[in-house]
């Protein structure tokens, strides 16, 4: 994994390591409940809209989405951390299906860390992985079925804009 980060910043340091324990707990160890009572704010804002803001819509989607996919898993490939903000790249395979040969959805995560070392607000991009020898990838994610099967009981909304302004 490529890693920027600034050593002799001990608040990077400590929300770089959080971050990358609390994706693997919640997504490669299927512990989301533990990871999110661990690693997240009481007060985290979600910018996602498939997900519902707080820690309790991190744990309904994640506790569904690894109960139902028991080949789920995060890989990281970059992280970079600067006091308390905390950017990666990896992918996600199997959050569709569980097929083999799923060659995954790639994302970049931005985190905003609280004071304890705590997530308190999420934005995300994604992108499905095309096919190696094509790099040809369908334009909608198939997750938008999933997404748009479950809205009623997901409470989907509108991200709202922060203090800060920024949705």
């Amino acid at each position: 994994m490529i890693e920027i980060v600034d050593v002799d910043d001990a608040r990077a340091v400590r929300n770089k390591e959080n971050v990358l324990a609390w994706v693997d707990m919640m997504i490669n160890q299927k512990r989301p409940k533990e990871a999110v009572a661990k690693y997240v704010s009481p007060t985290y804002i979600q910018h996602n809209p498939l997900i519902v803001t707080g820690p309790d819509g991190l744990v309904d989607y994640f506790a569904k989405l690894t109960s139902e996919r028991k080949n789920a898993r995060a890989e990281m490939y970059r992280i970079i951390a600067f006091g308390d903000w905390v950017w990666t790249h990896g992918r996600f395979l199997n959050f569709v299906d569980d097929d083999p040969n799923d060659t995954g959805i790639a994302v970049v995560d931005i985190y905003r860390m609280d004071e304890d070392g705590k997530a308190a607000e999420h934005w995300d991009v994604l992108q499905l992985v095309g096919d190696p020898e094509t790099n040809a990838a369908p334009f909608a994610a198939p997750s938008l079925k999933f997404a748009l099967k479950n809205m009623s009981r997901m409470r989907l909304r509108t991200p709202a804009l922060n203090s800060n302004g920024v949705v």
